[in-house]
């Protein structure tokens, strides 16, 4: 059995079912949280898995995960999972959803690590830069880390660029041994 193409399948009829009833983006962030409840969250999959858990309870916590105030179609969709007895691969469903919604709404991830946090300003022109490089629309993250020392660096899609002092001064150290 192939989770990957089973959860595929399940993710990409709920995001057919929810461009349908206009729902997709209500649902994406549904599953955005439910993914995110499966990371924060380590026993949430040992407790889903539990073959001695009804039903209803594992309904309920999945509506929890998910966000609490789901729309119907994200409700419909946790009862059909566990009615077919998919929910063991509930995360990864989550997460094809996300894929598939990226991908349909040329949606593009980009991450910024500074030392400090940066003004609104600056994080406007990277967030520009990505999207003239990628012809779509970007979904930014700005995170701080001292251990960048300064600078920053910027990942989008497969690309990582590294202006961080803390890689320069790595170079350097490289270049000396």
């Amino acid at each position: 059995m192939d989770l990957g193409l089973i959860s595929v399948r399940y993710a990409r009829a709920l995001l057919k079912a929810g461009i349908d009833v206009k729902l997709e983006d209500k649902v994406y962030e549904e599953m955005q949280t439910l993914a995110d409840s499966y990371i924060k969250v380590p026993g949430l999959k040992f407790t889903i898995d539990n073959p001695m858990l009804s039903k209803e309870k594992k309904e309920r916590l999945l509506i929890v995960a998910s966000g609490e105030k789901i729309c119907d179609l994200s409700r419909s969709f946790i009862k059909l999972v566990l009615k077919e007895g998919r929910e063991s691969i509930m995360q990864f469903i989550a997460n094809s959803y996300i894929t598939l919604y990226r991908k349909q709404k040329n949606l593009i991830r980009a991450k910024l690590l500074t030392a400090t946090v940066v003004t609104p300003a600056i994080e406007q022109k990277l967030r520009k830069l990505v999207e003239s490089k990628t012809n779509g629309t970007v979904e930014f993250e700005a995170a701080t880390n001292p251990d960048v020392i300064g600078g920053f660096i910027l990942e989008y899609d497969t690309y990582r660029l590294d202006l961080s002092v803390k890689s320069r001064l790595n170079a350097i150290l490289s270049q000396l041994k």
